[in-house]
């Protein structure tokens, strides 16, 4: 049977791609630490639970393609406290971040059109651009200058005329990068020079560390038309199975054109709004506590790897993830032998191979992602895994120094 060139050209997931290596891990009785996908285990507030457990209605009907009022007004509130003034015109919820992607893209990019991404990015933006056939175009930023925006001279070399957006992962996943105000009106000048707009995935604001202020697209007042905010409630507050997400831009002919989607998929899921509903009414204490915790995982997962001979890292100053550059032959084959073939005392470690968050062949074929996302004891535990692995493995690229 023959399928569509477009789906026979997606990348597999390099996030979960090597699960059936875990999965016969696991089966052999291996114990593995699952640093390889944002999987937070941080509890969920239980404000959501209880919402869903309260709803009474006896027909569970389709509701608004616009979303919940209740939700959006909610959304339009939390925005005000980082100086985002937004009304209900102005917000789309969606099924999770996934979609509000999937719809800026399908409203902005005709097939063959260009989006501009710093890489590495997060690596689902590839099969969702392939989704409307538009084309990734990467902007190459490197661990050893901590993934920094290149000069506006490097970046306006990859603007074609076929260039409608660059999406913007702020704070980034998978680097951890959390952009200064002069990079972010960098990138506005660019837009409005060449115009196209700037696409803001920004669901991981709330955790920005070492006391940085943060700074919104949003906040930009003179590319207010072109700028296009995605966000969700998955990562903010552990709740990544609340498919709860939104789509936000002050362009009133581009929400009209995005509406078209949001009616055509009916409505988001009614149950996981309710839930959501209550999960923006979460004290801010919630929210600095676990910004707190992910802080201190961090500091454990950057110190432990500083310490491992021949690995290069940048400490990340938001979200929850590092790009990590191993002294490996291939990240991907390291990863297939840890959990095939090694372990300590019965324990491995899983992480993310790099190569599937870069656009550009041959980059990060030494680089892992991992996500600090367990407490503090199993990440002490899966370093101490890491380090043993790398020593071990028969294609490392530096030798191992000896203690």
């Amino acid at each position: 049977m023959k399928f569509s060139q477009r789906i026979c050209s997606m990348q597999a997931s390099p996030i979960r791609k090597l699960a059936p290596y875990a999965a016969e891990a696991k089966e052999k009785g291996k114990k593995i630490y699952f640093l390889n996908i944002g999987q937070p285990d941080i509890k969920t507030p239980q404000a959501f639970f209880d919402a869903v457990g309260n709803f009474k209605n006896e027909v569970l009907a389709y509701g608004s393609s616009e979303g919940d009022t209740r939700l959006i007004d909610a959304i339009c509130n939390y925005y005000k406290d980082y100086g985002v003034e937004l009304g209900r015109e102005h917000v789309f919820i969606t099924a999770g971040a996934s979609e509000a992607i999937v719809f800026a893209f399908a409203a902005l990019c005709d097939p063959g059109d260009e989006i501009l991404v710093p890489e590495p990015f997060y690596a689902n933006y590839n099969p969702f651009s392939q989704c409307v056939s538009a084309k990734i175009v990467p902007i190459t930023t490197r661990a050893e200058e901590g993934f920094r925006l290149p000069s506006v001279e490097s970046m306006e070399e990859k603007i074609t005329p076929r260039t409608k957006a660059i999406v913007m992962c702020h704070p980034g996943n998978p680097t951890g990068i959390v952009y200064t105000r002069e990079e972010m009106e960098r990138v506005a000048a660019l837009a409005r020079k060449h115009d196209f707009f700037i696409i803001a995935d920004e669901v991981y604001r709330e955790f920005v560390y070492n006391n940085l202020e943060y700074v919104s697209f949003g906040n930009l007042k003179d590319v207010e038309d072109r700028v296009v905010i995605l966000d969700s409630v998955s990562k903010r507050y552990s709740a990544c199975g609340a498919r709860i997400g939104c789509v936000i831009s002050k362009n009133k002919e581009l929400m009209a054109q995005i509406l078209k989607l949001c009616q055509s998929r009916t409505s988001p899921p009614t149950l996981d709004q309710e839930g959501a509903v209550a999960l923006y009414s979460t004290p801010k204490s919630y929210l600095q506590e676990v910004n707190k915790e992910y802080e201190k995982r961090r500091d454990i997962m950057y110190r432990a790897l500083k310490d491992m001979p021949g690995v290069i890292c940048e400490e990340p100053k938001g979200a929850f993830y590092m790009m990590v550059k191993l002294p490996v032959d291939n990240a991907e084959k390291f990863i297939v032998w840890m959990l095939q073939d090694f372990d300590l005392n019965g324990e491995t470690v899983m992480a993310s191979p790099g190569e599937g968050f870069y656009a550009t062949p041959g980059l990060g074929r030494d680089e892992v992602r991992l996500a600090y996302v367990l407490k503090e004891q199993d990440l002490s535990r899966a370093m101490e895994i890491l380090k043993a692995g790398l020593e071990a493995y028969p294609g490392r690229t530096a030798p191992v120094i000896a203690n």
